[in-house]
């Protein structure tokens, strides 16, 4: 078959690792999150997969190589070679690469382009120290820093050991999590987890796994599978899914039996919510629109808050990189307004569970304990983590839970999450 690649499409060698360039030129120069990144269209899907797993990779070991390559710099590179050394570099350190493959394509890159042709002897000679002397020095480096705005928070309120243990789990990346529409579902390759998720053991396209085009399961986190869980039997009850994109939560409830409203701002992220639901065969009313102009009267609600999202670190390491302690505030007065507005619809005896991704206690643990002094009668109904297959460290003391990405490090970890479950007497 004839190659409809475009004629000034990338040579297949170098095709992955000019896209991952352009990527983390997205993140560390534009400060932009991958989420919104366009690939290059004349990527094929195994270059553009292979280039997403790079970026991801030097993004969540960035200071450990760039500390390699200061050891063997004698001045500071303009930004195009710097930023191939990184690459190259974490090919070699991180992911164990053939040396030969990745330095030459990497003095290619460099030999492709006017700008910086000059520089393809320099990045040579670099990486040639880096493959005789990298390795011990690479393996001397403590992991990825939080930045001081994530990791300032997290070591007050759970200690240095806890901070770089999270870090750790961070580096070390996230497995694939599924949660299966009926309980005690089995798939060739995963791992039940003591909560009912199932776990990846394997790489793989989720979509190949035998019951997906039948709607058996759909990809959540272990951790962001809990707070429905909170909420206890809700089947047959009027249930609110607030901010429900991309969905997983809206999922569970309908699986449980629940009438459910399923509300977000985005309809691009809605159309995700309704094709999950299409592919599952499970129903819910879909309401595209602010939180802040819903009405209704509901039995159960479920606010899974926009928040920093620092939770999630481990499956998005771009984050640290361009969000920052700024955006902490407006999140948090729009989560207070979000919860008394949603408290505003439940109806009498009706139960909120309050959940936000992020590792931040002000947008956890403050917000509920704050919630309880703004609403006389509101309590927090406590909840027992061994009932739902944790483990007792995750209580929180305010009768929440506070799950991080250290919490089962030794089968993969989980994202950070906060939630609680409300009650109006």
């Amino acid at each position: 078959m004839a190659d409809k690649r475009p004629a000034d499409a990338p040579n297949d060698a170098l095709a992955a690792r000019r896209g991952a360039l352009r990527a983390l030129d997205w993140v560390l120069k534009d400060r932009r999150m991958l989420a919104h990144f366009t690939p290059d269209p004349a990527l094929g899907p195994a270059d553009a997969a292979r280039a997403q797993r790079l970026v991801l990779t030097v993004l969540r070991h960035l200071q450990p190589v760039d500390a390699v390559l200061a050891s063997f710099l004698d001045r500071k590179p303009p930004w195009a070679p710097k930023q191939a050394l990184r690459l190259a570099a974490t090919e070699l350190l991180v992911a164990g690469e053939d040396a030969h493959g990745v330095v030459d394509s990497a003095v290619a890159l460099m030999k492709a382009r006017p700008q910086t042709v000059r520089f393809a002897g320099f990045v040579n000679a670099v990486l040639r120290r880096v493959v005789a002397e990298g390795a011990p020095v690479f393996a001397a480096q403590p992991a990825q820093r939080l930045p001081g705005w994530i990791g300032g928070e997290v070591k007050k309120r759970f200690g240095l050991e806890a901070l770089r243990a999270i870090e750790a789990a961070h580096a070390a990346g996230a497995p694939t999590d599924l949660t299966p529409r009926v309980p005690g579902l089995d798939l060739p390759g995963a791992q039940r987890l003591p909560t009912g998720s199932l776990r990846l053991t394997e790489g793989g396209q989720v979509s190949a796994l035998p019951g997906y085009d039948e709607g058996a399961f759909w990809v959540q986190d272990a951790a962001a599978a809990l707070p429905v869980r909170l909420m206890g039997d809700v089947a047959g009850k009027r249930v609110a899914d607030l901010c429900a994109a991309p969905g997983g939560k809206t999922l569970q409830l309908a699986a449980m039996g629940a009438e459910v409203t399923a509300l977000d701002l985005s309809e691009a992220r809605m159309a995700r919510v309704a094709d999950n639901l299409a592919r599952t065969g499970l129903s819910a009313a879909m309401v595209v629109g602010d939180v802040f102009d819903h009405q209704g009267r509901y039995d159960a609600i479920l606010l899974d808050a926009p928040c920093s999202a620092t939770g999630t670190i481990r499956r998005h390491p771009d984050l640290p990189f361009v969000k920052s302690a700024a955006k902490t505030e407006t999140l948090t007065r729009l989560q207070m307004r979000m919860l008394d507005h949603a408290l505003g619809l439940l109806a009498p005896g009706g139960r909120l569970v309050y959940c936000t991704c992020s590792l931040l206690p002000v947008e956890g643990e403050f917000q509920v304990r704050a919630a309880l002094k703004r609403h006389a009668g509101l309590r927090v109904v406590p909840v027992d983590p061994m009932t739902l297959g944790g483990d007792p460290g995750w209580a929180s003391p305010e009768g929440g839970l506070r799950l991080r990405p250290d919490f089962w490090a030794e089968s993969g970890g989980m994202d950070g999450f906060y939630m609680a479950a409300l009650e109006v007497a």
